[in-house]
């Protein structure tokens, strides 16, 4: 897979976060943050298992215990990050939320750094600033009060940062991408029921309020759209998926645009271009440079 195809995966993973980010918000009228987060990737499991046992089959090499210990990992964070921005969703505003989970963009190149000393192409660092600000302009310029949700949802960049590292690190080496993603949404079901069984009150009648949003975070959200970004990871960097991932604030607008009749201001739009600039910056300079390069006449 060439890396265009790749990062296409990406945008496509970013728009369905988009769509998805009302029903995370929605479904906690019924039910709560982590039997929501056990449903959901309890119906991902179950969507994309077969497409794993295919990939298992058509695979030369079977997975060693390494690799099954990187993939639990994968999902411990996965649950982490997505248990932080649950919970914040109690406490904080949508508007908010959606921006300070886009303060991955910044954190993985910096992660990356501090953990790997693993420095990223020079154009990363002013794409991703630009990113951000685009997400900040999208969430209207303003945040309205810094509330517990707010450093949970900060907390929640961060482990969706370290996801996308330890993925590039690991699908590329294991080429197993699907079977990655089932082992994340494995972890996450059995972590969120788990917990959910312990702390919050289960009643199939509000299981069943908020099965529309569960089908669609689990399935689409969560199933189609992480499995992509798993695939799209073994072609590009971490530092790259970040900021083409980051494109899910724009799809956010959009189809709030299509579906709720909302209306992007001014500096809402200006966002949108900020974020798609940086994502044409991130895939159009490398190559250009590249391809500069080999035009040089050797001496």
């Amino acid at each position: 897979m060439t890396r265009v195809r790749a990062n296409l995966l990406l945008l496509s993973a970013g728009a369905i976060w988009g769509m998805g980010f009302v029903a995370q918000s929605t479904a906690m009228a019924a039910i709560g943050p982590f039997l929501f987060i056990g449903l959901r990737f309890t119906a991902a499991t179950v969507a994309m298992l077969p497409f794993a046992v295919i990939e298992s089959r058509r695979a030369v090499e079977p997975l060693n215990s390494s690799d099954w210990n990187a993939f639990v990992f994968i999902g411990v964070l996965l649950f982490l990050g997505m248990a932080a921005q649950q919970v914040g969703l109690l406490t904080t505003t949508v508007t908010n939320s959606g921006f300070l989970t886009g303060l991955y963009v910044v954190f993985t190149p910096i992660l990356l750094v501090v953990l790997f000393r693993q420095w990223p192409h020079r154009i990363i660092w002013p794409a991703a600033f630009m990113a951000l600000c685009g997400i900040w302009l999208l969430s209207g310029a303003k945040a309205a009060g810094f509330r517990i949700g707010d450093a949970l949802t900060i907390i929640c960049a961060v482990f969706w940062a370290l996801q996308l590292i330890f993925i590039a690190r690991h699908a590329v080496s294991t080429g197993r991408p699907v079977t990655l993603a089932v082992a994340q949404f494995a972890v996450c079901s059995v972590c969120g029921i788990g917990i959910a069984i312990a702390l919050e009150p289960i009643t199939g009648q509000a299981i069943i309020r908020a099965m529309p949003e569960i089908l669609y975070a689990g399935i689409f959200s969560g199933g189609i759209a992480f499995t992509l970004q798993a695939i799209g990871q073994r072609h590009t960097t971490a530092a790259q998926a970040a900021i083409f991932l980051s494109s899910e604030a724009v799809f956010a607008a959009f189809f709030g645009a299509i579906f709720l009749d909302e209306r992007l201001s001014s500096w809402g739009l200006l966002g949108c271009a900020l974020i798609f600039t940086a994502i044409m910056a991130v895939e159009l300079i490398p190559m250009l440079r590249q391809r500069t390069a080999k035009a040089e006449p050797q001496r």
